[in-house]
């Protein structure tokens, strides 16, 4: 995936028959559904059945507290203030994910004590937070309706998180079928919160959430990396995959040369992942952006599918994802790049009395998406062509990829906000 991004940045207009998901219901849904594919393929990989590639499960798992942190200001311990310190420890998680899914082995004891530090330590912080504040649980609780059931989802989903930290922590504690229902019920709880919130949200918004008062702008007495980083998700998503991208170009000069192993159902899974919540926040596909309908919802509940299964179990679906990726790259090149130029060529037979003056900001976006569209194109026939690109080239593609990605990231954020 080369960072399919919205070719019209304004927002796509609201319809009856469009899912009006929030971005924290959309990343519970996902790691609600990793959650309940871990806990089925754990039956059969206990048996022997099925291979189990824990670095990239574990690795996949940390891309999503990492997401969460970078586009909400949530972690594992709470929710806190998203400044731009809270960007760069969100980007650093999400480095050590992405090199887990990457290169097995390199970080197997580390990342597997950090995702069970951080479902026990931060499943009994948010506990305790729930009970102990008194504008959550105690005031939710006697309110009727959709509060009582978000005061339970919470709950559940904290209680359930702290007992999934402890059997990480300590493996032989209970059997393996064990910590499957704990996972399968853990990925219901997960839903039932998504729908809660979901639900809450509807009914509160915005009467219900009070913003938080800025930290003092402009202010020389206030560090950079402790003011409010005003990053919104598209621009946090592309620098996330901008990151993603540089890294593993990085990783693959390595690999290329033999030095060191690769995995590529890591690299699918995590990029496939991706590019659904990409699906399920803005509608977004490789060949354009659409309303969040329900073809939209079951395409991004079926990528989040593949990609945790090709995650969790190496070797299943590489040779299908391979395919999809390359051919979704590909079109995301060539559709876009179609839509844009076609209308040029077709007006160059009708030229206007007065030619249209293009500002240079937009100048630089629309040269920036078609470099951006011909490096996923070559990128989508390097893996639907194996050999076709050297190995060492595609490297050099991604990095380009990722810089761009930065570039557009600059661009859209200068860009005025759409009326």
């Amino acid at each position: 995936m080369t960072g399919n991004i919205p070719q019209n940045p304004a927002p796509v207009p609201s319809s009856k028959k469009e899912f009006d998901f929030t971005l924290e219901a959309v990343i519970l849904l996902v790691l609600g559904i990793f959650m309940f594919i871990f806990g089925i393929l754990l039956l059969f990989i206990h048996t022997g059945a099925l291979p189990y590639s824990p670095d990239s499960t574990y690795g996949l798992f940390l891309v999503l507290v990492a997401l969460q942190v970078i586009t909400m200001g949530k972690t594992p311990f709470g929710e806190v203030r998203r400044t731009w310190l809270v960007i760069v420890v969100g980007i650093c998680a999400g480095i050590f994910g992405m090199t887990a899914c990457f290169i097995p082995g390199a970080l197997s004891g580390v990342i597997h004590d950090l995702v069970g530090v951080l479902l026990l330590v931060g499943g009994i912080a948010l506990l305790l937070q729930l009970v102990l504040n008194k504008e959550k649980a105690a005031l939710w609780i006697r309110i009727p309706g959709i509060l009582r059931h978000l005061t339970v989802a919470c709950g559940l989903v904290y209680l359930l998180t702290v007992l999934l930290g402890l059997v990480t922590l300590l493996p032989g504690l209970v059997h393996d079928s064990v910590t499957s229902f704990f996972l399968i019920l853990s990925a219901i709880s997960l839903f039932y919160l998504a729908w809660s919130i979901q639900k809450a949200s509807a009914l509160y918004s915005p009467q219900a959430k009070t913003p938080a008062a800025p930290l003092p702008q402009g202010s020389g007495d206030v560090p950079f990396f402790l003011r409010d980083a005003p990053l919104s998700f598209t621009i946090a998503l592309l620098l996330f995959l901008g990151v993603l991208l540089s890294l593993l170009a990085v990783l693959l000069v390595p690999v290329n040369l033999g030095i060191i192993p690769f995995s590529p159902d890591g690299q699918l899974g995590l990029l496939i992942v991706i590019m659904a919540i990409q699906f399920l926040a803005m509608g977004e596909t490789p060949v354009g952006q659409f309303r969040r309908t329900w073809l939209i919802l079951l395409s991004g509940l079926l990528f989040v599918t593949l990609g945790a299964i090709a995650s969790i179990v190496p070797g299943v679906l590489t040779p299908v994802l391979v395919v999809l990726l390359a051919v979704l790259n590909i079109l995301g090149g060539i559709v876009p790049l179609m839509l844009r130029f076609l209308p040029m060529l077709q007006a160059m037979g009708k030229p206007p009395a007065r030619p249209a003056v293009i500002p240079p900001q937009l100048k630089k976006l629309l040269i920036t998406q078609t470099v951006l569209n011909i490096v996923g194109i070559l990128f989508g026939l390097s893996m639907l062509l194996p050999g076709f690109i050297p190995g060492l080239v595609v490297a050099v593609i991604l990095f380009v990829n990722g810089l761009l990605l930065f570039l557009l990231a600059g661009i859209l954020s200068a860009l005025p906000a759409p009326e």
